[in-house]
């Protein structure tokens, strides 16, 4: 458990040293032809450092451009291109820890309601307030355990 937490902490610091993406976007036309336009390099002269044939750039590039290319055929343009490839996943809101937290609330409520409908039934019921302190303590306790059943809840 507290590895767990302890590797999102290390993750989301090291996340959290990075630029905005925005400034990252991938060009309309893809980095490989952008970089190689930009170095004024030819398609002949990229082929020939890959070994490939002329018209494989062109597909090559439109696959960048439409995202199919494969990470081996990027690393090795790249490579062709005397450049570094850079692959990264980072989280769209906030950190792991936020988004473990957020679906750690989904299986709460999932939980909360199953429990909820079933007192329901027996005519019993669950004070507002008592609901919501019952949320946050089962999602707290969800998310400390950094169980993996929380993804089970869409």
């Amino acid at each position: 458990m507290q590895a767990k937490q302890n590797a999102r902490r290390q993750l989301d610091k090291r996340l959290g040293q990075l630029p905005s993406l925005s400034h990252f976007a991938r060009p309309p036309k893809g980095w490989i032809k952008a970089i190689r336009e930009a170095l004024g390099m030819t398609m002949a002269q990229l082929a020939n450092r890959l070994g490939v044939s002329q018209p494989r750039i062109s597909v090559l590039e439109r696959a960048e451009a439409s995202g199919s290319i494969t990470m081996e055929t990027l690393e090795r343009a790249a490579n062709a291109l005397d450049c570094n490839l850079a692959y990264i996943l980072i989280p769209r809101r906030g950190g792991l820890n936020d988004l473990v937290e957020q679906q750690a609330i989904k299986a709460a409520l999932q939980k909360i309601k199953s429990t909820k409908h079933s007192m329901a039934l027996e005519k019993q019921s669950v004070d507002q307030d008592d609901e919501q302190e019952q949320l946050i303590r089962t999602a707290k306790s969800l998310a400390e355990k950094s169980d993996s059943s929380i993804w089970d809840t869409p």
